[in-house]
């Protein structure tokens, strides 16, 4: 059961379920929160518990944190071992951010790293943050505003349990800001909203030249629509060198995310009490080819 906030539920999200082997798809749209309830247990009640591992529930839409209000009153719904399993990816946040870092992990150490995360205010920003704090990076939650950066380390660290010195807000709104956030940053994730230029070519290669980034060494974008976020990296880049940086664009990380998205909807049907959210869908990346 597809369960969407917007009044279109997503296209996207169902040809992944149907690629990923579901049989059968009931697709909701404009799902509100008092709304969920009903719904899973019309799913939930149809079937004994032995059976319930045939049924499973995905939580999207583009509106993430009312996906994210679904996500919970799904758990809620459920009582002993009348459940079945559910996953939340509004907008793609979860599977998008676990592909991120996973290409980042594949040309650094992660949990030796400081990485900056541009866009981090935003889901999937946060969920990058998330993930990389708790593979032990040093992480810089960056945004136009210092005091929405602030608002995102603390609710990130309430909601993962993460140490309060793995997350540091900071702002990165003007040129200057941004050339004091890459000093020492051996990451960049791009995640900011379509259209905004996170960080511009000229800045990148400013602090490089006075060696503030010189141990920068992966770079990605998540913005698949004109213009790049980081400026310069094509939106098909994969692992490509640019100015000694490895750097990948959103279809460079797309393939990944696709392989999770679908991995993920098949692993909700193996038992019926899986939740997937970013940390978990993350780890079922980590064991993927």
């Amino acid at each position: 059961m597809q369960l969407d906030c917007d009044p279109q539920s997503s296209s996207f999200d169902a040809v992944v379920a149907i690629d990923a082997g579901v049989d059968h798809l009931l697709s909701h749209s404009l799902v509100a929160s008092d709304q969920v309830r009903g719904l899973v247990h019309g799913c939930m009640f149809t079937r004994g518990p032995d059976k319930l591992n045939k049924t499973a529930i995905f939580v999207g839409g583009s509106n993430v944190d009312k996906a994210v209000d679904n996500f919970k009153q799904v758990i809620g719904s459920f009582f002993g071992p009348i459940r079945c399993s559910v996953m939340l990816d509004g907008n793609g946040c979860n599977t998008t951010a676990a592909a991120a870092v996973l290409a980042a992990a594949k040309h650094l150490d992660v949990s030796r790293s400081t990485a900056l995360v541009l866009g981090a205010t935003g889901p999937v920003g946060q969920r990058v943050a998330r993930l990389l704090a708790g593979q032990g990076a040093q992480v810089r939650l960056g945004s136009r505003s210092l005091e929405r950066a602030l608002a995102a380390c603390l609710a990130l660290r309430e909601q993962a349990e993460l140490p309060a010195d793995r997350l540091v807000p900071m702002a990165t709104g003007t040129s200057a800001e941004l050339d004091s956030a890459l000093k020492g940053v051996q990451l960049v994730i791009s995640a900011g909203a379509a259209g905004a230029v996170t960080l511009p070519l000229a800045v990148r290669r400013q602090s490089a030249n006075r060696s503030q980034a010189a141990g920068l060494a992966v770079a990605i974008d998540l913005n698949a629509v004109p213009p790049a976020g980081i400026e310069g990296v094509e939106v098909t880049a994969k692992a490509e060198s640019q100015d000694g940086v490895t750097v990948y664009g959103a279809i460079g990380v797309g393939g990944k995310k696709m392989k999770i998205h679908e991995a993920a909807i098949r692993r909700l049907f193996e038992t019926n009490d899986a939740v997937l959210d970013a940390e978990e869908i993350f780890a079922i990346g980590q064991q993927l080819d």
